[in-house]
């Protein structure tokens, strides 16, 4: 094969390999549309004869042994699953904003989101997330179990102003508010060095915790500027954003001087490390604990992307978490904002 047939056939076999690709996920997106069709109208049904005739328990249960023994080796029509099917109609039937979304994903995941989110504004979060960034069942528990909801809407950084518009939600959501690492085992009192050790140490399950599109590239990664050498404590990649992510470990309290260090590590990583292909870097100062305030002066004038959270390293979030969350409205218009970027991306 000449070098030239053999240069055009690599193109032709890539797109070729991507068209198939597209065309699997196309038909499992339409074998789920039409599973989850098939479950809300039987939920529907169910909801209707309860509501009309007063079907109880016993008539679900005798429905469910008569499908399954026209249907022998389908699981999907349990009586358990059978009163999910009219929950989920339940649920769902008066909120047609979130109709759609829930046709993203699969019913395995949206049992999940329903019996473990009662907040309305907190299932859109989990539905939309999970379809953007194709979460797994595994992950969407995950990032449950660690509250990333409310670690997502109260996290602080200057992104608003730094970040490209075709981004912005996917980096917001790349930065915590707060991070656990108990997995750590570590005493109360540590050092820097003992935190950053440790990490490297667990390293698949900081990642886990970071939020699963993070790889790890070094500790110390060594940056020379001047003839002076200077240390990143941890340097991932984010895959997603496609751009390296600069962190720094703080056992203390945030300081106005921390923000200053990062812009310098920042400036070095674009002018050196950055590949023409990826985005502008971007840092998170992880420290033990913040005063908001002081963070939200202080990021005001960072001209490079920064994101300020804190940490702990037992099971726990700050008291009145919760309450600190913004007002539904804010919520909603940060909720939007991944509609605005998947527009973008499919124009």
């Amino acid at each position: 094969m000449s070098e030239l047939i053999s240069n055009d056939y690599a193109g032709f076999l890539t797109e070729i390999k991507a068209r198939i690709r597209r065309g699997q996920y196309q038909a499992l997106r339409a074998a789920n549309k039409e599973l989850l069709d098939l479950y809300w109208d039987i939920g529907e049904s169910i909801s209707r004869k309860q509501e009309s005739l007063g079907w109880g328990k016993s008539v679900v249960e005798t429905l469910a042994r008569d499908l399954q023994n026209e249907f022998p080796g389908r699981n999907g029509f349990s009586a358990r699953n059978l009163w999910n099917m009219r929950d989920f109609y339940q649920v769902y039937v008066d909120k047609p904003k979130m109709q759609p979304l829930v046709a993203e994903i699969s019913w395995a995941k949206n049992l999940v989101i329903m019996a473990r989110c009662k907040d309305e504004l907190e299932r859109e979060f989990y539905l939309r997330a999970t379809a953007r960034f194709s979460w797994t069942k595994a992950v969407l528990q995950h990032q449950i179990d660690n509250k990333s909801y409310e670690k997502y809407l109260l996290n602080q950084t200057n992104f608003d102003q730094t970040v490209p518009p075709e981004i912005k939600a996917q980096a917001a959501l790349a930065v915590k508010d707060h991070y656990t690492f108990d997995f750590l085992g570590l005493a109360d009192e540590h050092s820097e060095r003992e935190l950053e050790q440790a990490l490297v140490g667990n390293i698949r399950r900081f990642l886990a915790e970071m939020g699963g599109a993070f790889t790890f590239v070094g500790n110390q990664y060594r940056l020379e500027v001047g003839g002076q050498e200077y240390f990143i404590d941890l340097l991932l990649f984010h895959r997603r954003l496609r751009c390296l992510v600069a962190v720094e470990l703080k056992i203390g309290s945030f300081q106005p001087e921390h923000k200053g260090k990062m812009e310098f590590y920042l400036e070095a990583l674009d002018s050196q490390k950055r590949l023409a292909e990826e985005n502008a870097p971007i840092g998170i100062i992880i420290c033990r604990d913040k005063n908001k305030t002081v963070v939200e002066y202080a990021l005001r004038t960072a001209g490079w992307p920064i994101g300020v959270a804190t940490y702990t390293v037992v099971p726990q979030l700050p008291e009145a978490y919760r309450a600190e969350l913004p007002s539904p409205d804010a919520i909603a218009e940060r909720l939007r904002l991944w509609d605005r970027e998947r527009e973008e991306e499919d124009k």
